[in-house]
């Protein structure tokens, strides 16, 4: 085979591999098919025993991490929420249409080190929303001088719960062989406590009555298919 034979072999075999990756890159944004899409609706201002505490302001970002939140997501909600027994929960969820990479989402174990925090513990645990319901939740103790801070948070991608960037990745993978861009949501509960063991049954109770007030159209977008 003459060099100038060759030439043309590899390039038409690098076209032609430009092309397959080019028509094999996910471009169906699944989010395209639930317009109106908004947190506000989904996430009710008042659920069982818990209402929306008006009276206690909602701590924003820095300007920088709230720069770098809006280029990853489409819409977030911040809101505090107390019931009838004073018990405080800060509730915060961020919305991305476009979770094509799988690793985009800014986890609390990021976002809180980046702001000052101390991440003093972590674990993975499973969370009984309801009954034949069960989250994939990971539980953090944070800390900044004398605040102490536990969070539950999981991630849905696509549609699944997460708690693990290798979950999400491989979420991304089967999505992408799809040619499917999937959504991805941050789901975080915090509250103000010194002893996290004790602040995890309030975060329970929480989500437990939070899920059973979200329509049960959005309920499987926000904790992904059903564990039984």
């Amino acid at each position: 085979m003459t060099a100038r034979r060759k030439a043309l072999v590899v390039m038409g075999a690098m076209l032609g591999s430009a092309a397959l990756a080019e028509w094999a890159r996910p471009t169906i944004k699944v989010s395209d098919s639930y317009k109106g899409f908004k947190l506000e609706t989904v996430f009710p201002s008042a659920f069982g025993d818990w209402r929306v505490d008006d009276k206690t302001p909602v701590i924003v970002p820095p300007p920088d991490q709230q720069a770098m939140l809006d280029k990853i997501y489409n819409q977030t909600l911040a809101r505090t929420y107390v019931n009838s027994q004073g018990a405080r929960v800060m509730l915060s969820v961020a919305y991305g249409g476009d979770q094509s990479d799988g690793l985009t989402v800014h986890v609390p174990d990021v976002c809180y080190v980046s702001q000052g925090f101390k991440l003093e513990s972590s674990r993975d645990a499973t969370l009984q929303a309801a009954p034949g319901i069960v989250i994939p939740v990971r539980h953090l103790m944070m800390t900044m001088g004398s605040r102490m801070e536990p969070v539950t948070y999981w991630v849905l991608m696509g549609d699944q719960a997460t708690t693990s960037n290798t979950q999400r990745r491989l979420i991304s993978i089967r999505f992408g062989l799809q040619r499917l861009i999937p959504e991805g949501m941050l789901i975080r509960v915090s509250s103000i406590n010194p002893d996290m063991d004790k602040a995890i049954p309030v975060h329970t109770d929480f989500i437990n009555q939070m899920m059973a007030a979200i329509p049960a159209d959005q309920r499987e977008r926000v904790i992904g298919k059903v564990s039984i």
